[in-house]
């Protein structure tokens, strides 16, 4: 019964962490901003992220993506965009991306999915392509400039 009450006790606290990086994010300006609009169609899969750009203190810096996928089927082009938040240094942003918060939809079918990596950075991304719905893989996204 005690280890029960520990493990809801440390779940808890992990929620709540996680809910207050998403939620400060939401507040703070961001760093940067990024793109993807390249992907790969893989049969049962739909696209998996190849590449995207990263736009910070005015200079695009390509990265590659791995781990970040969509399910959708009928779709030609698959888009995401979004904002970059706590990235001081650019070689921060290189990293594994875990989930933060839980992901919505917004209007126009998209969606959203923040993540975070071990520095702090976080990336608030959504989906610009209508009905695609963002899929962060069970490992968690790796980002590395290129």
């Amino acid at each position: 019964m005690r280890k029960a009450m520990i493990g809801f006790i440390v779940m808890i606290g992990l929620a709540f962490v996680s809910n207050v990086a998403a939620a400060k994010a939401k507040t703070e300006h961001p760093s940067g901003t990024v793109t993807m609009s390249e992907g790969s169609v893989a049969a049962g899969v739909g696209f998996s992220w190849g590449s995207g750009v990263l736009t910070f203190h005015g200079k695009k810096y390509p990265f590659k993506v791995d781990g970040l996928s969509v399910g959708s089927v009928g779709v030609s082009k698959a888009t995401a965009s979004g904002s970059v938040y706590h990235l001081t240094k650019l070689e921060d942003f290189n990293g594994n991306y875990t989930a933060v918060g839980a992901g919505a939809t917004v209007a126009g079918g998209g969606s959203v999915a923040a993540m975070q990596n071990q520095q702090g950075v976080v990336i608030k991304l959504r989906s610009t392509t209508r009905g695609l719905k963002l899929t962060l893989a069970v490992d968690g996204v790796k980002i590395a400039l290129k």
